[in-house]
């Protein structure tokens, strides 16, 4: 199509909508009318923070109460609570479902072996370790197809802090796995807390009580304590990675947006939740593994786990696209604190300090004026993991890939050394540029202090354990030192120095401000 002028003088460009999510620079470069990537085949509802509800059948949700002496179609009435009944209204959160059978009948519970879980990171632990020094990992490794491995063994347990069993802490995981759940009728409940499930490699097809939701490269999955859910590879799929965040007495939330106003980071509209869904086969056996204090325990059942006819409230898992993130950042001086990218936080009982946020870094402008724009030297008080989903990355050396990560503890000094770190304070016109294009990086910031477990220590075979290399470090050298005439001019400031001490020292003589007796 040829460019045309209009009357005014302007040439119209026409606007090809983009077909690579993993390409663009924002969501809306796909011009998509949906909320929704191309390839995403279901429906979903929209908003956070809605009671939402939803029907197979229409018609099926009792009115005017939630349990009616008989329900529609000879359903069961179930609750699942996520707070204290008396809860405030605002940290109140509940669901009511409308199901074929109870979840209730089922064969009893039975222990199942979980060497890849690990749940108690209290000092007094000797499977868990500090490390003190950076840490970067190369992609974990994905099992072969020799060894079908679906989520349930194929999640690993990386880091944490804390215990399931006192409500308090978090968990880092990383997913691994080539073999889906649900050809097998296998479920999995988390009793302990809410996974943060973030795709690296490879689409998944999940499944909830709630209904199904499609999960791509650059999108995240929330799914609370107590919810059922199957992952299952997309069709097509041969294998798939990621990483998960769980957190222990707190929840994931929306972070205050302050001043900014009413609209920007992880926008509300574009949490997404799924619509009711039941299986064709509902009166099959069905086995649901349940991570109860970080042990793995089996419940056998005859029917399936998902059979919600209908349901209503606000205990629904979501997700939300990444490439939707409205970014802001600095538009005059200086370098913004990563806290502006949170996506999702997760409270501590310390009310000034969260347990953890997760933290977006994908395509943006850059535009501060007289800035070093590169993140500066620092030193956090918080734990850092970083973890790149696709593209280059933000690590600190060539060997951060998709599917590894890296961590710097609190206070650890951390920072760049890239031939940007010499060239940027060189640079005397700063013109606006757009950084970060084609990749998405993500960040689990946590105030605890991260113990790690011995599979994250060196049974993945990824880990680099020597730390940086310290000859990287000598493109950046003291110049300070070598200014001319620096040794002078710091001897006229000790000399300047002591000529003020002598001068500030003459009011204080005893002998001055006193009348003779």
């Amino acid at each position: 199509m040829a460019d045309k002028a209009n009357g005014s003088g302007y040439v119209i460009v026409p606007r090809f909508p983009a077909t690579d999510p993993q390409k663009v620079f924002h969501y809306t470069d796909l011009q998509r009318s949906k909320p929704t990537r191309a390839n995403d085949p279901y429906e979903y509802l929209q908003g956070w923070g809605n009671r939402h509800q939803s029907e197979v059948i229409p018609g099926t949700l009792p009115a005017g109460q939630n349990n009616p002496q008989e329900n529609r179609f000879g359903l069961y009435t179930e609750g699942i609570t996520y707070s204290a009944f008396a809860a405030p209204r605002h940290a109140n959160f509940s669901t009511y479902m409308y199901r074929v059978r109870p979840a209730a009948a089922h064969n009893g519970y039975t222990p199942l072996p979980s060497p890849n879980i690990e749940n108690c990171f209290l000092s007094i632990n000797p499977k868990v370790a500090l490390l003190p020094q950076q840490a970067e990992w190369t992609p974990f490794p994905i099992p072969p197809a020799s060894q079908p491995t679906d989520f349930v063994t194929g999640l690993h347990t990386l880091a944490g802090s804390g215990d399931p069993n006192i409500r308090e802490g978090i968990a880092l995981y990383v997913y691994t796995l080539n073999a889906s759940m649900t050809p097998h009728h296998k479920s999995y409940c988390n009793n302990d807390g809410d996974f943060l499930l973030c795709v690296q490699q490879g689409n998944l097809d999940i499944r909830t009580e709630f209904g199904k939701l499609f999960l791509q490269p650059g999108e995240i999955f929330v799914v609370q304590r107590g919810v059922r859910f199957s992952v299952d590879l997309a069709e097509g799929e041969k294998e798939a990675r990621g990483y998960v965040t769980e957190v222990w007495g707190s929840m994931w939330e929306l972070p205050d947006l302050g001043p900014i106003g009413g609209h920007g980071l992880a926008n509300p509209r574009d949490f997404l939740f799924p619509v009711a869904a039941i299986d064709e086969e509902l009166q099959v056996d069905w086995k649901v593994v349940c991570k109860i204090n970080g042990t793995y325990h089996q419940i056998s059942q005859d029917h399936s786990p998902y059979d919600l006819v209908a349901w209503h409230g606000n205990v629904i898992p979501y997700k939300y696209d990444l490439t939707k993130f409205s970014s802001q950042n600095s538009t005059s001086i200086d370098h913004t604190d990563p806290s502006i990218n949170t996506v999702l936080t997760a409270k501590s009982r310390d009310p000034n300090t969260p347990l953890a946020d997760f933290l977006w870094f994908g395509p943006r402008w850059d535009v501060a004026s007289n800035t070093f724009r590169l993140p500066y030297f620092h030193r956090n008080s918080a734990s850092e993991f970083l973890a790149s989903l696709y593209g280059n990355g933000l690590g600190r050396s060539d060997e951060f890939k998709p599917g590894g990560g890296s961590f710097e503890g609190g206070h650890t000094p951390h920072g760049g050394f890239s031939d940007g770190y010499v060239n940027e304070m060189r640079i005397q016109e700063m013109g606006c540029r757009r950084i970060l294009e084609e990749q998405m990086t993500i960040m689990v910031e946590s105030s605890r202090t991260f113990l790690w477990t011995e599979y994250a220590r060196g049974g993945c075979g990824t880990l680099h354990s020597q730390g940086t290399d310290p000859r990287a470090w000598d493109k950046l050298p003291d110049r300070f030192s070598a200014y001319p005439g620096i040794k002078d001019l710091l001897e006229r400031v000790r000399e300047d120095k002591e000529a003020a001490r002598k001068r500030v020292e003459f009011y204080h003589d005893p002998r001055i401000g006193r009348f003779e007796q």
